[in-house]
């Protein structure tokens, strides 16, 4: 017999308001304790320095945390002129310094110029893994790295405020894999000057947004009295985008079982249409989301007229 996992079999999502100053596991390990949940973990790491959606998975929501690493984000950050640093942010000693301003029209203009599918060099100061070692840990050695470029997508830029001359907030929509710093630093250099980002943060992550964020603080406090489940989004949440289809009880006991299910024609036709709608694609082009009674049963692949379960809920 296994050995019984200690604390409570908790399930579902919190996205966490994450303060500045704390890191992406500190708050894991800070909202786990809070619920005395057996499992936890995030989707989407996000620096000590920035704050803002970091969504927290308890129990059988860890299954999709995968589903939700792929979705698209949104960053407010304001870069300051003038300065550039090690780290691409406000903590790194200073390696180059410039008297030139670019004024906000430039700003928005440059800004254009980065939608779409670019190549991105990430930072020195990166969780990029170079020989086996992170960036992050050769850069903090000395040791000066390449780092080969990736593609990226931004969907939108925006300039927000310019509220002075060494300083722009701007705002972006972007695919997974983006560097906010990177960003800044090219559109620096794009512009005749250097740069570096004084403040970053993230404002959604997938369908999680700021309008459904708790602090630490109030949560610890709720959690402290019993009503922690008043804010405890449902596991499917983060599946949003992955189309959901109905199964009897017998289905829903053969999924639950990691076996396939046989689907009616009619279901077959229905799902290819919905998976090939622009917004009903998901993590994958045949992913579906099979439930009953209202509860996720399991993440299915439909193949040849089946539904294969590749993530079974316990529920």
């Amino acid at each position: 017999m296994g050995r019984r996992r200690k604390g409570e079999a908790v399930s579902g999502w919190i996205v966490l308001d994450k303060p500045e100053g704390l890191g992406s596991t500190q708050a894991v390990s800070r909202v786990r304790r809070a619920f005395n949940a057996q499992k936890a973990g995030h989707a989407g790491t996000l620096d000590p320095l920035a704050s803002g959606v970091l969504p927290i998975a308890l129990g059988e929501a860890t299954k999709t945390v995968p589903y939700l690493v792929e979705a698209d984000k949104t960053y407010r950050f304001t870069v300051r002129w003038g300065i550039e640093t090690a780290s691409g942010d406000r903590e790194g000693g200073i390696t180059a310094r410039s008297e030139a301003r670019p004024a906000p029209e430039a700003v928005r203009d440059a800004l254009q110029t980065f939608v779409g599918q670019i190549e991105q060099v990430p930072p020195a100061y990166s969780a990029v893994k170079v020989g086996g070692e992170r960036a992050y840990d050769l850069a903090r050695e000395g040791i000066e790295v390449e780092l080969k470029p990736r593609l990226v997508v931004i969907h939108a830029a925006r300039l927000v405020e310019a509220p002075d001359a060494d300083h722009a907030e701007l705002e972006i929509d972007c695919g997974k894999g983006t560097y906010v710093r990177a960003l800044a630093r090219d559109l620096a250099l794009g512009l005749g000057t250097v740069g570096h980002v004084s403040a970053l943060r993230r404002t959604r992550v997938g369908p999680f947004g700021l309008d459904r964020a708790i602090t630490l603080e109030i949560l610890e406090e709720m959690c402290h009295r019993g009503a922690g489940s008043e804010v405890l989004l449902p596991v499917e949440t983060a599946l949003d985008d992955i189309p959901a289809m109905a199964v009897t009880a017998e289905d829903a006991f053969r999924l639950s079982q990691g076996r396939p299910i046989v689907l009616l024609p009619r279901q077959v036709e229905t799902l290819k249409a919905r998976l090939a709608s622009p917004t009903g694609g998901g993590f994958a082009s045949r992913t579906v989301l099979a439930v009953h009674g209202g509860s996720p049963v399991s993440i299915c692949e439909m193949r040849a007229g089946q539904l294969s379960p590749t993530r079974v809920f316990n529920l």
